[in-house]
């Protein structure tokens, strides 16, 4: 019997063995041969590793929230937009990508007054 990881193979013809039962004294038997192997599952190595150990653009993606960049937020613009607080009439603002690629960009205004809102444009 030869182990990689967790999974258990025969020495004859390399199949896939049942799952060992960690018994040194137990024999598994090969389904396809019908090898008898010796349960070494004492010496198979289990290893884990945390997610966080490698990270991936899509797992950040399946993330609740999204990371995003300061220097996205420094991109301020003047647009013509009313503020809702104080009615001036020019605000700052700056588009972000918060969702998908195929959607629309999310629109953070900002007046002078320290009123802030957002539209999904």
């Amino acid at each position: 019997m030869s182990a990689v990881g967790s999974l258990v193979f025969c020495t004859e013809c390399g199949n896939l063995l049942d799952i060992s039962t960690g018994n040194t004294k137990n024999i598994l038997i090969c389904d396809c041969c019908g090898a008898e192997n010796k349960d070494n599952a004492s010496k198979t190595i289990v290893t884990k590793s945390n997610p966080s150990s490698f990270p991936s653009a899509l797992r950040a993606k399946r993330s609740i929230f999204q990371k995003v960049e300061r220097d996205d937020l420094e991109n301020t613009q003047k647009a013509q937009e009313t503020c809702t607080a104080c009615g001036r009439t020019e605000v700052t603002f700056v588009s972000v990508q918060l969702r998908s690629a195929d959607e629309g960009s999310t629109i953070f205004y900002t007046c002078d007054c320290g009123n802030k809102w957002n539209t999904n444009n």
